[in-house]
């Protein structure tokens, strides 16, 4: 089984995707990599959809990736005598450490560390920015604001602090239990929530122990302004546009979003386009045109993923959904104009050979009949700089080490392999490599391919070596050198 597409699609599994039966359906009608929310379900829930995904990749052959996503600290009002109160626009509204039931004037916030971060003139948006507060004096346990937008406020409705760093981890205590529970399972991908920092991060490293990669989630504007240190120490970032669109004003959501993309790409690591992007179909077995139209645009600013959150894991038309990614990055990947757009943003200045060396493999491929690029990887890096190139023919990525095979199952363009044994001569993998190309239709014994390793293999970082491959295993044996 191959994607006729090079983006990759991620859906997330809930209780309309729980099933043997449907999550295969998922992985055939398009879906690459699948995301274990861990703010629904319990530890056994998540177990046991890790164990279905786990069961799929042996039935069907094929690597496929899993990513947990934590919750992140949430920040909520207590609750209220009255099932719900109404604030209007320009009353004054207090929020407080008092324990006792809110009213039409006060309501209890238990976050001391939002009232140490808080200063006049700050805005706090609650329930999803329906409800907007400014601050016009605070103290250690109170704020006193003036209601700017007005709404209906009830229990435990979530609140945003747009304008501050708080003093908070990124990791609560329900997420350290977590990460060390999917760690265990053997999850590929982690997604962090409620980055701020870069020592968010490495918070998190320490506590992964290098059992899975690290995606940044890049949903505050802390994180935005501190992007290129975040990027530094992460694996991958999601653009996580939902809490981004109530953070920021929604119209610095698209050039943000364009921005991560392109500083992602150019650092060789996959970034995921994420929320809201087929909302619509949680109710519709077809998409609006503009969900059809956001699609597209991440697909053309060269993102490694595109992600379904509701639409696959609540929503009445999960299969429905994920084909429609999948056919609207077909359509768009076939246009001479994706191509023009790719070719044009790719700007990366190359300082080692491996650079050097991928980089002329793409130019190498795209000038001659070359049919697919194969990499022999033990980290994954040399397929990730592979595919930050984004060379018009595909990646095959070829590794000893399960693992590293279902994280590259996120990046854009490949197709992984693992391969059994140690390979011990460069003969003997570009033999794998064409096998590979030729059982998976990527080439046919009239074909050549491109073969990049290190030599000698099994030392990763040592991408020293290219070589045009004829796909007829006799030409190899007769004219490839040992």
């Amino acid at each position: 089984m191959r994607r006729h597409r090079m983006i990759k699609i991620v859906a997330t599994l809930g209780p309309s995707s729980s099933s043997y039966e449907m999550i295969r359906a998922l992985f055939e009608a398009g879906a690459d990599v699948f995301r274990l929310n861990m703010s629904h379900g319990t530890h056994d829930d998540i177990a046991a959809r890790h164990a279905i995904i786990r069961q799929i990749e042996v039935d069907l052959g094929r690597p496929i990736a899993i990513l947990a996503d934590l919750q992140g600290p949430k920040l909520r009002v207590g609750t209220f005598s009255e099932p719900s109160v109404e604030l209007e626009e320009g009353q004054s509204f207090r929020l407080d450490l008092d324990e006792a039931d809110g009213d039409a004037t006060r309501v209890n916030l238990p976050h001391p560390e939002i009232f140490k971060a808080l200063e006049p003139g700050e805005d706090l948006l609650v329930n999803d920015g329906k409800i907007r507060l400014r601050v016009n004096t605070c103290g250690p346990d109170f704020a006193d604001c003036t209601v700017t937008v007005g709404g209906t406020i009830s229990n435990r409705k979530g609140v945003n602090v747009p304008g501050v760093v708080l003093p908070l981890a990124a990791l609560s205590e329900k997420d350290r239990n977590d990460l060390e529970f999917v760690c265990r399972l053997g999850v590929d991908w982690l997604a962090l929530s409620f980055v701020q920092r870069a020592s968010d991060v490495t918070e998190a490293r320490e506590l992964i122990q290098g059992r899975a990669a690290i995606i940044s989630k890049i949903e505050k504007p802390a994180a935005v302004k501190a992007f290129e240190e975040i990027l530094a120490v992460s694996d991958g970032i999601m653009v996580a546009r939902g809490d981004l669109g109530v953070e920021l004003p929604v119209q610095n959501v698209p050039p943000i979003q364009k921005r991560l993309v392109r500083r992602t790409r150019a650092a060789a690591k996959p970034v995921i386009v994420a929320t809201q992007m087929l909302e619509s179909m949680i109710e519709s077995p077809m998409p609006t045109r503009a969900e059809v139209s956001d699609v597209a645009t991440a697909i053309y600013e060269g993102a490694d993923a595109i992600m379904l959150s509701a639409e696959s894991a609540a929503g009445q038309y999960p299969i429905e959904a994920v084909t429609t990614m999948n056919n609207v990055a077909i359509e768009v990947e076939s246009d001479p104009t994706y191509i023009e757009i790719i070719d044009s943003s790719r700007k990366v200045n190359h300082y080692t050979i491996a650079d050097g060396m991928v980089a002329a493999a793409r130019e190498l491929a795209e000038k001659t009949d070359i049919a697919a690029i194969c990499c022999f990887t033990e980290s994954g890096t040399t397929a990730n700089l592979v595919a930050r190139e984004r060379p018009h023919v595909p990646i095959i990525a070829i590794t000893p080490i399960q693992p590293v095979a279902r994280r590259l199952a996120l990046v854009w363009g490949v197709h992984c392999e693992t391969i059994t044994g140690d390979v011990e001569r460069f003969k003997k993998a570009v033999i794998n490599a064409v096998r590979v190309a030729r059982k998976y239709g990527f080439a046919t014994e009239k074909d050549q391919i491109l073969v990049t390793a290190g030599i000698p293999f099994n030392q990763p970082g040592t991408t020293n070596i290219l070589r045009v491959a004829p796909c007829a295993e006799h030409l190899i044996m007769t004219g490839e050198p040992e």
